[in-house]
This record gives C-alpha cells, sequence and structure tokens, in this order.
C-alpha cells in the first residue's frame, strides 16, 4: 500500500466564516457546524476537534498550543493523536455525496480512509481502506489495520483460469472437509509506522494486534490459513527489530495482549482445523527480555474459547484472562437429506420454530434473546500472578461480573442472578462481593442493591464506599466493619428531588485521597471529607452551597481508571459549581483539609469540562449560552479565568437574528415555586403578542445558558422557531407519585399562564410539542384543558392499560417496571391499582379534546409500541376530533433517516403556522395524503 501525500506545510485557519446575510432556514440549521472529540495530546501541547455539519462533511481542527500552528483537515473526522502531540490521525469516510449517489453494490465497496499529519512539518499522508487505526501509548509507534483485499474487478486471462481452477478442485472436496472459515480467523493487511523514524513495516493476514503503553513495543498475530503459517510477531522500536514466534501444530491465535512497559507477551491459540465455536485455546505467556515461556493447561472445570479476553494490569503484575466452564458448539437446524425423513417427527419437530416461555424464567423471552449474543460471548475472569504463575479463579457462573480497577489485592464483583426474575416488574439490582485476588475468596458486601449505586473501592484496595437507604457506609476491609459516615449529619444525602416510586439515589462520591485516606461525598450542593481512620467529616465547602443553591463537584482530575488522580490533604481542587437560582456556572477552588470555597469565574453562562492532558495541567472547557457558540477554550488546571479561545466557531452566527433566553418564574397550584426559560422571537417587540412554542420533559430550566443543538431531528429547533416569529417556554415538570398526568398538566398551565399574564404569549396561539414522556404528558394535558391551540405529540402511550404488560422491543424487557418503579410513576401494579392507569391514560379521554393534534411515531419504535400511537389515533377519530398521525416507516423511537427527520421538521412547522399563526394549511394537512408505492429498480 502507497502512502499518498496530501497538501502539506499550509496553516488553515481554525475558525469558521461569516455566515451570510439572510433569515435563518432549515438549511442553515443543516449545514451549522459543532464541534465534538476533542482531544489533547498528553504533553498538553496539541488540541484536536472535529467540527462537522448536521448533514454533510466535516473537518478536523488542529492546533499546536505551544507555537500556535494551525491545521485543518477537510473530510476529515474522530481525531486521534500522539502522545507527544506530534501527530494527528483522522478518519476520512467518503463524503456524503458520493454516499447518497453510489449503488447498494457500491456502496457496500465504500471504505474509509485515514489521514496522518505531522504538526512538526505540516506533511499529511493518506491510506486508503483502513479498518482502524491506534497510536502507542507512549506516541512511537502508530499501528493500522487495512480492510480485507479486494479481488480484482477485472482479472486477467491467467488469474481467471487459476481462479476457475482453484474453485473447481475446491467443489471437488467432499462437503465435510470444505470447513467454512470464520471471518475471525480471516487477516488483513496491517501497517506499523514508526513515528519521526520514516520507518514502515508491513504485514499481511493479520488478525489481532497489540501496543505497549511505554515501551515502543508492538504484537501482531498472523494467520495464513492457506500456507497453514500461523505466528507471533513482536516489534521493539528501541532495537529497531522483529522477532517471530512460530505456534506449534499449526495453531491458530486468538487473543493478543501486551503489557505496558512492554516485558510481558500473552496470547491464545488453538487448532486452526477445528471450527472456532468449537476450538479449545490455550495462553501462553512469555517474558519478552528473557525469552522465558509458559502455556498455561485447562483445568478440568475451566477451559478458554474464542472470546477470551487478556489484560494485563496496570502495574505490569498480573494478567486477568476470561474462561468458561465448558465450550458449547452451536447447534445446527436438522435438515431432510432422504425422503424417510419426510414423515420422521422427529426430524420434522426439530425444523419447528418454537420459543416456549416459562412462568419461572430468570428472563422474560424477549429480554433472554436479547441478552443472548452477550451470554454466548461471556468469559468468567481469572488471574494470574506472574510472578509466582497461580492462577486464580475469581469470577463464576453464580458471581459473573468483575469490576476491573488498577487495585492489587481486592476487587469488587457482582451478581444479578437472584433479581433477574424481578427485573419484570422492580427494575435492577444486584448483589456486591469483595473478592480477593490472591486467593479467590468472595464475600458479600451488600445485597439487593440498586444497579446504578456500584460502591467505589479505594485505590489501594483497603476500604469500599457505598450508598443504601440514605445513609453512605465505609466498609473497613481488613477490620471487616462497616461505619455510616453520614451520621447525624444535618443534611440529606438522597436525592432531594426524587419523584419517582422508588428509593432515592445517592449523588456519588468524588475522588479517594491519596493513601487511600479519605473520600469525598456529595449531597446535592456541598462536598463532604471523610477521614478513613476517624471516621469522621466536614463540609469541604464549607456548606456555601447549600446557603447559595450552588451544586458543587469536582472537575479537572485525570480521569484514567488505570491511575486515577489521588490528592492529598493541603492539595488544591478545582471546582464546577451550578446555581440552582441563577443556572449560570462557575469554576471554584476548595483545598483538601481545610473548609472553603474560592471564587476562580463564574457568570451567566454554561461551562463544560471536555478533556485535561494525561500529562500536564492543561485543561479544555467550553462556555456557552443560548446566544452564544460552545467554542473551546484552554487553561491551567486552577487557572480558568486565564483561559485562551482556541476555537471560533461562533461566528457561524454573524448575520443571523440571535435572541436570548431569560429566566422565569412562577408558583404551581401546589404552592411550589417552578422555574423555565422563555426565548423570546428575534427581534421581539416590548407588548406584542407572540405564538409560543411549548417544549418540555421534565427539568427544563438548567437549559437557560444552552447553546441550542444545531440538528434536525424529532425535536423543534429552537433558533429556529425563534428567527420565525415563534416565543419557546422551556418549563420545569415535577410529579407526584400515582398521578403523573394531572401534575404534569398542572405544571404546564401554570406556567402557560404566566407567560401569557407577561403580556409575550398570545393566548389564542400556544402549541405544545412533546416526544416520549412529554409525548404521553402531551397526548394527556390535551384531554384536561384547552389552554393550547395545536399540539405535537411524539412516540406517545395512550393506554398505560394496554402498555403496561407490553415489550420494550429495543432491549427485550417488559414494560411494568417502568410504570411501578420507574419514569410512569404509578407506583403500583394494574392489578392493584387500575383505576389509576385509566385516570393517567389519555385514550379514556379522547372525546374531551379540543386540541388539534398531531401524532407521530416510527413503527419500529424500540421503547414505546407504535401502535401506542394507533390507539390514539383512532379514539380521536372515533370521537371525530382533529387527527393526523404521521408513520414513519422502518425507524425507531427517534428517526435516523435524514430524509424523515427534514420531513418531520417541515410538516411541524407548518403544522403550528397553520394552527397557531393562521397560515393556509397545506396540502397534506387538508386532505391527507393517499397511499403509494413507488418504482421498484
Amino acid at each position: 500500500m502507497k502512502l499518498l501525500p496530501l497538501a502539506s506545510g499550509v496553516l488553515l485557519a481554525f475558525g469558521a466564516n461569516a455566515a451570510t446575510q439572510h433569515p435563518l432556514t432549515l438549511n442553515d440549521v443543516m449545514t451549522f457546524q459543532s464541534l465534538s472529540s476533542p482531544v489533547l495530546s498528553d504533553n498538553g501541547q496539541l488540541l484536536a476537534v472535529e467540527a462537522s455539519p448536521d448533514r454533510g462533511d466535516g473537518r478536523t481542527l488542529v492546533k499546536r498550543l505551544d507555537n500556535n500552528r494551525s491545521y485543518e483537515l477537510a473530510g476529515a473526522s474522530k481525531p486521534q493523536v500522539s502522545a507527544d502531540g506530534r501527530f494527528v490521525a483522522s478518519v476520512m469516510a467518503p463524503s456524503l455525496f458520493v454516499q447518497e449517489t453510489a449503488s447498494a453494490k457500491e456502496k457496500k465497496k465504500l471504505k474509509n480512509a485515514m489521514v496522518l499529519l505531522d504538526t512538526q512539518t505540516g506533511e499529511q499522508q493518506q491510506f486508503e481502506r483502513v479498518k482502524s487505526f491506534q497510536f502507542s501509548g507512549d506516541g512511537k509507534l502508530l499501528a493500522i489495520q487495512f480492510e480485507s483485499d479486494e479481488e480484482s474487478d477485472k482479472p486477467d486471462d491467467k488469474d481467471t483460469a487459476e481462479s476457475a481452477k482453484a474453485e473447481a478442485a475446491k467443489k471437488s472436496e467432499p462437503k465435510d472437509k470444505r470447513a467454512k472459515v470464520d471471518k475471525a480467523d480471516q487477516g488483513s493487511p496491517f501497517s506499523l509506522l514508526v513515528l519521526g523514524a520514516g520507518k514502515r513495516l508491513d504485514f499481511s493476514d493479520v488478525t489481532a494486534f497489540a501496543l505497549s503503553s511505554d515501551s515502543g513495543r508492538a504484537a501482531i498475530a498472523i494467520n495464513n490459513i492457506e500456507k497453514n503459517e500461523h505466528v507471533i510477531s513482536w516489534y521493539d522500536a528501541g532495537a529497531d527489530k522483529v522477532s517471530n514466534i512460530s505456534l506449534a501444530d499449526a495453531m491458530q491465535s486468538g487473543a493478543l495482549a501486551l503489557s505496558d512497559n512492554g516485558e510481558w507477551l500473552a496470547y491464545t491459540a488453538g487448532p486452526a482445523d477445528t471450527p472456532i465455536d468449537e476450538r479449545v485455546y490455550q495462553l501462553t505467556l512469555t517474558n519478552l527480555n528473557s525469552d522465558k515461556t509458559k502455556t498455561l493447561d485447562n483445568p478440568a472445570q475451566w477451559t478458554i474459547n474464542r472470546y477470551a479476553s487478556l489484560d494485563f494490569s496496570p502495574d505490569n503484575r498480573r494478567l486477568f484472562f476470561g474462561r468458561v466452564p465448558k465450550i458449547v458448539a452451536p447447534i445446527s437446524q436438522v435438515k431432510v437429506e432422504q425422503e424417510g425423513d419426510l414423515y420422521d417427527t422427529g426430524v420434522i419437530t426439530a425444523q419447528r420454530n418454537l420459543k416456549i416461555w416459562h412462568g419461572d424464567d430468570p428472563r422474560i423471552k424477549p429480554h433472554e434473546i436479547k441478552q443472548y449474543d452477550n451470554e454466548v460471548k461471556r468469559t468468567y475472569q481469572a488471574v494470574m500472578h506472574l510472578g509466582s504463575g497461580q492462577v486464580v479463579q475469581l469470577a463464576d457462573e453464580q458471581m459473573p461480573d468483575l469490576q476491573p480497577g488498577p487495585q492489587s489485592r481486592y476487587l469488587l464483583a457482582s451478581s444479578d442472578l437472584p433479581y433477574r426474575r424481578m427485573i419484570t416488574w422492580a427494575g435492577f439490582f444486584k448483589d456486591i462481593y469483595l473478592v480477593d485476588l490472591n486467593t479467590g475468596r468472595r464475600q458479600l458486601l451488600i445485597s439487593q442493591q440498586p444497579s446504578g449505586e456500584m460502591p467505589s473501592l479505594s485505590p489501594d484496595g483497603k476500604y469500599v464506599v457505598y450508598f443504601q437507604q440514605g445513609k453512605v457506609y465505609l466498609h473497613d476491609i481488613a477490620a471487616n466493619r462497616r461505619s455510616e459516615l453520614t451520621a447525624g449529619l444535618p443534611v440529606p444525602f438522597a436525592d432531594e428531588d426524587h419523584d419517582y416510586p422508588s428509593e432515592a439515589p445517592g449523588y456519588g462520591f468524588g475522588p479517594w485521597l491519596d493513601d487511600d485516606e479519605g473520600i469525598l461525598v456529595y449531597d446535592k450542593y456541598d462536598i463532604w471529607q471523610f477521614d478513613t481512620a476517624s471516621k469522621q467529616g466536614f463540609a469541604l465547602t464549607a456548606g456555601k452551597g447549600r446557603q447559595q443553591g450552588v451544586q458543587y463537584r469536582v472537575t479537572g482530575l485525570r480521569q484514567d481508571t488505570d491511575a486515577p488522580d489521588t490528592p492529598d490533604n493541603g492539595n488544591a481542587l478545582m471546582l464546577h459549581g451550578y446555581s440552582e437560582r441563577t443556572k449560570g456556572d462557575g469554576f471554584y477552588q476548595a483545598t483538601l483539609g481545610s473548609a472553603g470555597v474560592k471564587p476562580l469565574m463564574s457568570g451567566d453562562y454554561k461551562l463544560k469540562l471536555l478533556t485535561r492532558a494525561d500529562d500536564a495541567q492543561t485543561l479544555v472547557f467550553s462556555k456557552e449560552r443560548y446566544d452564544l457558540f460552545p467554542d473551546l477554550y484552554t487553561a491551567q488546571y486552577l487557572k480558568p479565568e486565564e483561559a485562551e479561545r482556541q476555537t471560533h466557531l461562533d461566528e457561524q452566527r454573524e448575520g443571523f437574528g440571535w435572541s436570548k433566553a431569560e429566566l422565569v418564574s412562577w408558583t404551581n397550584g401546589d404552592g411550589r415555586q417552578l422555574d423555565g426559560v422563555l426565548i423570546k422571537p428575534n427581534n421581539y417587540e416590548a407588548g406584542k403578542r407572540y405564538p409560543v412554542l411549548v417544549y418540555y420533559y421534565r427539568f427544563m430550566s438548567d437549559r437557560l445558558h444552552a447553546f441550542p443543538p444545531m440538528k434536525v431531528n424529532h425535536r423543534p429547533n429552537f433558533a429556529w422557531y425563534a428567527d420565525n416569529g415563534y416565543a419557546i417556554f422551556l418549563p420545569d415538570i415535577r410529579f407526584e407519585v400515582g398521578y403523573p398526568g394531572s401534575s404534569s398538566v398542572q405544571a404546564l398551565t401554570s406556567g402557560v399562564q404566566h407567560i401569557i399574564d407577561m403580556g409575550i404569549a398570545d393566548p389564542k396561539a400556544i402549541g405544545l410539542h412533546g416526544h416520549s414522556w412529554s409525548g404521553y404528558q402531551t397526548a394527556f394535558a390535551v384531554t384536561q384543558t384547552h389552554m393550547f391551540a395545536a399540539a405535537v405529540s411524539g412516540a406517545p402511550v395512550a393506554n398505560m392499560t394496554s402498555a403496561f404488560s407490553g415489550i420494550r422491543h429495543g432491549t427485550g424487557l417488559a414494560r411494568q417496571f417502568q410504570y411501578e418503579t420507574g419514569q410512569s410513576r404509578i407506583g403500583e401494579s394494574l392489578l392493584a391499582a387500575p383505576q389509576k392507569y385509566i385516570e393517567n391514560s389519555p385514550v379514556f379521554y379522547a372525546d374531551r379534546i379540543r386540541t388539534p393534534m398531531m401524532i407521530m411515531f416510527g413503527d419500529k419504535d424500540d421503547a414505546v409500541p407504535w401502535e401506542q400511537g394507533v390507539e390514539m389515533y383512532l379514539a380521536m377519530r372515533r370521537a371525530g376530533k382533529d387527527v393526523v398521525f404521521l408513520q414513519y416507516e422502518d425507524e425507531p423511537h427517534h428517526l435516523k433517516k435524514y430524509p424523515n427527520k427534514v420531513d418531520y421538521s417541515i410538516r411541524m412547522m407548518e403544522y403550528f403556522d397553520h394552527y397557531l399563526k393562521g397560515k393556509p394549511a397545506p396540502a397534506w394537512l387538508a386532505e391527507g395524503e393517499a397511499y403509494r408505492e413507488y418504482k421498484k429498480d
């Protein structure tokens, strides 16, 4: 494969051109660029980020922070950077135009390329047909896996003759000797680039590779099936040498791993002539410094299959790998092979298509089917201690899930097996265990813990902290004793806004302190520091959070799971703060061991810390408002006020009118204060009333300072509507358990009445839009109030009595738990409280509706059965109500196909324009649209 040079050395702009002066259109929304996937080099000297429109080809923006040199890689996405910041590699996908104009056959041949930028010289190289690529942790190497070679479209006569001869010979073989080669056994071309040295090593038939983090070493598994050659190659950049390990007896390699220091190589291999799903693999461990090799024998009760994973510990002292009790070969369907089979009941019934649903099944069948692939690929973690060679089985069929971590003595594990049956109505729970890596001994720590409330094991493995039933506990592993850390403290540690019929969760944990000396714990507002020896704690933020309505959380620490930051007493910490009162963000400083908070920067904007360099103090964060694009800023840790702006995509707003967002507050019918966001129309005139689009879900006021997502999807685009003369209102909703529908209506109507009283909303032109959970709220609201002139309800539940025992097709889960303990908030089963299900179901009150409503569903909705939309449509149709139903074919819960997203956005605007502005109804709304089929190619 050739290296294709591109334009190089040219300094490219790192901003965006100003938009042309014109009203904001849907096309402008489609082409408006957003930023994603920002990455920093480990040394903090290079920033790369993808800038891409909602529709069209994006670009990768690159900037060296040490010398301000900038580059732009047109058409590139998903950047990766080398540790030293010299090189950037990005995906080069075929252009959107090429993809859209290609035939179905041509699309199968379209493959991604990769562009490699040398930021020191400006040189670019492009590699075609790239499957994946990866920098080594030290930045010395770049591995590139290519797609398999394609057959020539026009082979010459010699190739044709030889190919035909080979094919004829293959067909002449008996069927049982023509074993099908699994894709996992088929290798593809592979290249290893020694960065900065101009050296490239090419390999063929590569099935796997591994890179060390800090030794300049790489391992490559090569399997040439036709020549029966199976080799593990490894390259040492320091010695510039390739070494080979030939596998004995035609053993096909499987998994592959290198330790971070490059000393240890591990791989699995099994007989190549055995079908891959039936193959028994052996694990081999080689010390690359001493050439000592050990092959692990599989014990009688455990074996290694094709799905085994290999992973060295960060300290290079242990190897974790997966095993299974036995290998189960896939079942082949019985076929009719002779005439007598036509009447053989055993053969006939073996061809049945049957699924048996048993009342005692741990999982209901649809969920079991969805989990089938995961269960087939499940392995149970074991560990090999490299010094002694001792192997310890850690997980098994009764305790299947081991939580990885850098700890050297203990790890956490879990099992949901006792609670799988109750998932149907109660949700997800696990038993939590502590596992000794030296002996495999396990200790049950917590029974029936909600799956979202996983404990935290201290980095040195001395303590476990966890939240349970409103309290925070610390388990001392050596003493085998637990203590309640939060006993006697005057604040709650359970979610104070929890309005579900289930136990309120906690707010989570901050970092552990160095040497496991302490742990930071969050309440709603403040951060608490607890000493693990004395079990005593104090409010690190001195209670300022609760006093001022600011929610403080630690930010800016390195999050590497192999070596997370563990600060010590006296260390300064950077905090993120969110003000419940102003909805603005800030960065603050606290000092471990001392109570108090020091402001660094704050204001009426939203701040998001996006990444931090692994080996430097450099941070990347964004700052945004409704009228300020979230450009990227870089700063040093604890010095965000000195940040430098690195991107300039806010320039895209130039030439457009752009309104502002403001906070509004009102009193709900139950006397509680609610907040919301009001976005006035562009060119707003005081005293003039405007049509209003209400968009909501649950809590929306925290979006006050959020820049509107410039995308076309199932939601209304706020900037587009504001430019078309609409005010947008985003109210908070607070629910009452058992009465989600009526409590939602109360919040909606009180909020809308408030903006009417403000003199902004035209009371005869209020539109309501919701999708999914708010789609349900919308469908229910129009049965209870006539305040809205039009409503659009996307993917709503219309009938809780029929939906209760339905299936979430995306996961295969039953929907019952969602109603009893989850989002629907009924709190009881349909059997126990049938009237509540009826009272909260809009379909039973369709005759009360006076509001025109448009219902939208994808008929492959994987969350809400699309028949719920049919129920609502039929009820309104039967009652003679104004209803339109949009059925998008082959679409899931959220529209995925771009033509459908654009179509829905246009129809939504036309719908609200007609009912809220009085514009003529489009033909599809006035007359409907007859079914038609398109000519098939």
